[in-house]
């Protein structure tokens, strides 16, 4: 059998939303990438695999839907989720191994914002010349917020919560637009872990900071 004959099921419909199709790849897209970002609200480590799972799901589900920089997104989350599971495990420095919260500095803000900024731009254009694509602006932003938040993930700032709470504002109506109904229903519930897992990272940042006090005492 073929590599299409064996992914060929996972594209076959499994219910129906609004009177659209929702395939199981939709639906464990749904699953996987509602159980990661739960995860890592907690900090929880298992993240990382389980995430790698719902960026494979995502590649088939995106590129059938013409979604083509969020698809070719998906590759490079993979290769970021290696990094940010070895950071977490071994970013902390000499004597603490698990990397802490941290708020994001001046210059990683820059960083951030102009390769957002950059990253757009030229996404946009490639997408607008060599693929089908009609939502060409809105494919690139969502992809330039999406990869930003998640290196702010892999060192654990908090404010990278700020960039996936913009990005998923707008990848709900985008996804409701491309008909995948299920998906902008699992980015509102994204939306919704994102605001719990900056609380969470603030709250923990907020106890560093009175450990040595504490400790002191």
């Amino acid at each position: 059998m073929s590599l299409a004959e064996y992914l060929d099921p996972l594209q076959q419909p499994l219910m129906t939303v609004l009177g659209t199709p929702v395939s199981w790849t939709e639906v464990l897209g749904f699953g996987s990438g509602a159980l990661c970002v739960w995860l890592v609200a907690r900090q929880h480590l298992a993240n990382w695999p389980i995430g790698i799972a719902n960026n494979v799901f995502f590649i088939l589900l995106f590129t059938q839907s013409g979604l083509y920089a969020d698809a070719g997104l998906q590759i490079v989350f993979i290769a970021l989720a290696a990094y940010g599971w070895w950071t977490w495990t071994h970013g902390g420095g000499p004597g603490s191994p698990d990397l802490p919260v941290r708020r994001t500095t001046r210059t990683e803000w820059t960083w951030l914002l102009v390769a957002g900024a950059v990253g757009t731009l030229a996404l946009t254009g490639l997408l607008a010349r060599a693929t089908d694509s009609t939502v060409p602006f809105w494919d690139a932003l969502t992809t330039a917020l999406s990869l930003t938040a998640t290196y702010g993930q892999c060192r654990k700032l908090v404010e990278s919560w700020w960039l996936w709470i913009a990005a998923d504002v707008v990848y709900i109506p985008l996804y409701a637009y491309k008909e995948l109904y299920l998906t902008s229903l699992l980015y509102c519930g994204f939306l919704a872990l994102c605001l719990t897992g900056l609380r969470n990272w603030r709250r923990d940042l907020a106890g560093q900071r009175r450990e040595p006090v504490g400790a002191a005492a």
